[in-house]
């Protein structure tokens, strides 16, 4: 399994409008994009003083699921252009991991 991680942060005035973008539109059109090995994906926000994080983990089953998500070469960041605007910042590229383990209680 391949995790990719990003991150954005937002001032804290455009949290909650990036987070109502992210969750009602951009998550679901990901999914709406049927992308065969895509099993999950998280969304997680953090007050860091002047800015708000937000981090998504996507797992896909392998590398082919993760390049039908992000082109060729599988790294660069996915940011709508909608997104752009209300980001102060964020991730280029994106981050993968192989996962290794999975403990759970």
């Amino acid at each position: 399994m391949i995790v990719r991680t990003w991150h954005g942060w937002t001032r804290p005035a455009d949290a909650d409008r990036y987070q109502e973008l992210l969750l009602g539109r951009i998550v679901p059109g990901i999914f709406d994009r049927r992308i065969p090995g895509l099993t999950r994906l998280q969304v997680l926000r953090r007050d860091a003083g002047d800015e708000v994080e937000f981090v998504t983990v996507m797992s896909f089953d392998d590398w082919a699921a993760v390049e039908e998500f992000a082109g060729p070469g599988a790294t660069s960041s996915v940011v709508p252009t909608e997104a752009r605007v209300v980001l102060s910042h964020h991730d280029e590229p994106s981050r993968h991991y192989e996962q290794v383990g999975d403990v759970r209680r």
